[in-house]
């Protein structure tokens, strides 16, 4: 007889399954991701602690799992939830497969769940607590459990994501880039050190009088989990690199979200987030429209931000909620998406291009 896993959420719906990877108990928010690839990418994104992710492609793990597509150095999320599991993946870069890829990181799963249905109810309802556990099979015991469980509104998340001290990569390239690590991911610094920039990492507590004496010609605000407005000694430190008004400033995801707040601006949290590689998004000064990469689950609130010098970029088409922003007058620029991310198209890279020129040209200035 197989063993029995239990998905429940707080308001008191349950879903039972078949655990897979590590054994245990797991309390988190329930969001689901849309990609149709990249589990591995979403697996080690650090923008997944404290959440339990469903999958809404039903067949998870048919490519395996490899060093090399890791976003980070550990998985994030605290639970996995899947419709079916492959067990014996085929691709040659595939060095083992999911379940135990999962056990090696301690991360619970649960196969067998009906995801369509869990997602229709996460659309319906909003994202929510919720509990995987192969121990506890009472529905109303867990349940309770999960009402107990700590919200993800108001918790600074970052503390727990990001490196414990500074590291620098490609330390020959051009321009200097130090990169606020509110866990940021790999691909980011990969993208950088593409364009050619030296890049060093360090602490989100980092202050600003520590980054100046790095001496950078550039600094990016990386992604990374929770509340923004929980993570208010980050907004300090970038409202005070802002007034400098002579380095410019890239922020991406909850990066975005953090200077909206440096700007006087308001952060809300969504019913259900955005979660996949497929949302459409318009490019407000071209009209082009990108396909993006995004993990998030708050956003700025645009009207927050009016003011002459501050203009929207970005808008998402799946809801028009905020994706970009810019400032007329100083180097500073914002996107809501993961332009680093590749899910097929590439429709963002382009932002890092514009990042190293905003650079030079305050470098020459200097």
């Amino acid at each position: 007889m197989k063993s029995k896993a239990i998905l429940a959420l707080e308001d008191g719906r349950i879903f039972n399954g078949i655990p897979f990877g590590a054994q245990g108990e797991r309390f988190g928010e329930i969001v689901f991701n849309t990609g149709l690839t990249g589990y591995q990418e979403v697996l080690s994104d650090p923008s997944y602690q404290g959440q339990i992710v469903t999958m809404t492609y039903p067949l998870i793990g048919n490519y395996g799992t490899n060093e090399n597509d890791m976003e980070s150095r550990a998985l994030w999320l605290e639970g996995f939830v899947v419709r079916e599991v492959c067990r014996q993946p085929s691709n040659w870069r595939s060095t083992k497969d999911i379940e135990t890829f999962l056990k090696e990181y301690n991360v619970v799963g649960i196969e067998g769940v009906d995801t369509r249905a869990l997602t229709r109810h996460i659309r319906e309802s909003g994202a929510m607590r919720a509990a995987i556990s192969t121990e506890d099979h009472d529905p109303d015991s867990l349940i309770e459990k999960v009402r107990s469980s700590p919200d993800l509104v108001g918790r600074d998340l970052v503390r727990e994501v990001t490196c414990e001290r500074p590291y620098t990569v490609n330390s020959t390239g051009g321009q200097k880039v130090v990169v606020l690590d509110y866990g940021v991911k790999t691909g980011i610094i990969e993208q950088l050190c593409h364009s050619r920039c030296s890049v060093t990492v360090v602490p989100a507590a980092t202050s600003s009088d520590e980054i100046l004496r790095l001496k950078p010609d550039g600094v990016l605000l990386s992604n990374g989990p929770g509340d923004p407005a929980a993570v208010t000694y980050a907004v300090d430190t970038i409202r005070a690199l802002i007034a400098l008004r002579t380095i410019p400033i890239f922020g991406i995801c909850l990066g975005h979200q953090l200077i909206g707040l440096a700007l006087g601006g308001e952060t809300y949290k969504l019913k259900f987030g955005h979660h996949g590689g497929n949302h459409p998004v318009k490019n407000m000064t071209t009209g082009k429209i990108d396909i993006t990469v995004q993990n998030h689950g708050f956003c700025v609130n645009s009207d927050s931000l009016e003011h002459e010098a501050i203009q929207v970029t970005h808008m998402n088409l799946n809801d028009g909620t905020l994706e970009g922003i810019e400032h007329t007058t100083l180097p500073l620029f914002s996107v809501q998406f993961h332009p680093e991310a590749g899910p097929g198209p590439h429709d963002g890279r382009y932002l890092f291009g514009r990042f190293v020129q905003l650079m030079k040209q305050y470098k020459n200035k200097g």
